[in-house]
This record gives structure tokens, sequence and C-alpha cells, in this order.
């Protein structure tokens, strides 16, 4: 199912996109060495109860999952790279952490990621990772123009990744999103310019650049959720929900 959004729809939506935006800068923000990852999943649900908002994760249970997932975030440390299934686990300074947060707010589905390093020093090639994440994913954004096609988006995220050294695994990528979190078009994160889907206003899209070090080949860890790299090597991953709109693609899970 591929949903376009009316002009006020989209407006709405921006109200689920600063939601999700502020829990992850939140939690950001709350997180250091010695925080446990169950004590975030609770934080998060804490956050979901005040604003009324209903979590995209608690009940969902695809194919590729040992569902349903049953927390409300995913947390992914090191060599998890993508459905992180929050544990006992506590956080160790140099910890590389995704945080992968979507919700619903008033109908509407937005859906992002951060990764960072817990503590105070990360290392050359942690910070390197995930910039080239975000330098991706920006890329994607910016070729997300009404009349493009999603291979446009794939082929920017592609080339960034590939520019910095990077294989590209592309059993997972971005998504279309709306009043449901997975929604077609899919987005690859590396594809053909011209090809694919065009874009229209109102189209709503979770973009999502993610990697491994040294590897495309992914793991499934004994919890059935969480997906690792195959060499135990770091992972970094970068989301934004967009709106396609007449003018260019706005981000709705930027903080404003």
């Amino acid at each position: 199912m591929i949903e376009l959004l009316t002009p006020q729809e989209v407006d709405e939506a921006r109200v689920s996109g600063q939601f999700v935006a502020k829990t992850l800068s939140d939690l950001r923000a709350r997180i250091e060495p010695g925080t446990n990852l169950l004590e975030i999943n609770d934080w998060a649900a804490s956050m979901i109860r005040t604003a009324g908002a209903r979590s995209c994760y608690v009940d969902y249970a695809p194919s590729f999952g040992r569902g349903p997932f049953g927390k409300v975030i995913c947390t992914s440390v090191n060599e998890a790279v993508l459905h992180g299934l929050p544990y006992d686990y506590v956080l160790k300074d140099g910890d590389l952490l995704t945080l992968d947060f979507a919700a619903s707010v008033n109908g509407w589905v937005t859906d992002s990621a951060i990764s960072f390093v817990v503590g105070e020093s990360p290392a050359p090639a942690d910070r390197h990772m995930i910039e080239t994440t975000e330098k991706a994913l920006l890329a994607g954004i910016q070729a997300a123009q009404p009349g493009a096609r999603i291979g446009d988006i794939s082929h920017a995220i592609g080339s960034v990744l590939e520019s910095a050294h990077f294989r590209v695994n592309t059993e997972f990528g971005g998504h279309g999103v709306g009043s449901t979190m997975h929604q077609d078009p899919h987005i690859p994160n590396i594809g053909k310019p011209g090809r694919g889907y065009a874009l229209r206003p109102g189209l709503l899209l979770a973009i999502e650049p993610w990697i491994m070090d040294g590897t495309t080949k992914l793991v499934t860890a004994p919890d059935g959720w969480t997906l690792c790299s195959s060499n135990g090597r770091r992972t970094a991953h970068s989301e934004h929900t967009i709106a396609v709109t007449e003018s260019g693609p706005v981000i709705l899970t930027q903080l404003v």
C-alpha cells in the first residue's frame, strides 16, 4: 500500500515527527555509561503514555521476527544494527548505540534512528561510520524531490556509502509510512537513478542508511529479533521520516 497525504494531513504528521524527534533527543541526553537498555525502553514507554501516542513496536510481529516485539524502542549495541530488542544489558563507555523509534500520534506514524557512542571519547572509526550514515541520509533526502524516483534516493545513498568504502546490504532499507509503520515503496540503500516509483507530493518516506564494518552479511541473535554483523564488528544506522512536497522534501523527525 502507498498512501498520499493531503497538505493538511502532512501538517498533522509533523506533530508525530516532533514527538519522535524529541523522544530520541531526550533519551540521548539521559543515556550514559551505566544505563540499562531496559531503562531506555521504560523511559520511552513513559514518554509515549505522557504524549498520548501509540507504540508501533509492542505488537509488531512480521515474518522476519520472533514476534510480537514486546518493547517500544529498538536498542542496537555495537555489532547489532537493526531491530535490537532491549534486554538486561548495562551500557559501557565506548559502546556504539543505535536507537530506532517509531510512534503514531493522531493516527500518523513517523520513524527515526540515531547512532552515537556512549561516553565522552568516541573512537575515530566509530565517528566515521556514524557520520557516513548521516551524510548518506542527507544525500537521500536531497534526492527525494517531486518527480524523482526511488532509484534516485537509493543511488544518492549508495554513492555516499560506497565512496566511504562500505559495502551495502539490500535486505533491509527505507520504506513508506503513513497510517501504518511499514508501507510501500521499499527504498534500497543502493540503486540506479531514474528507476522505480515516481515520487509525488504527499508521500511520507522513512529513509534509513545503515552499514556494517567489513561485511554485508547479517545474522540473527538468539532473541529472534536483533540483527547483527556476521563478523561481530561495529555498525551504524541513521533515519529520518520526510514528506515529499511540491517544493521539495521536508524532514518531519528533525527537532525545530
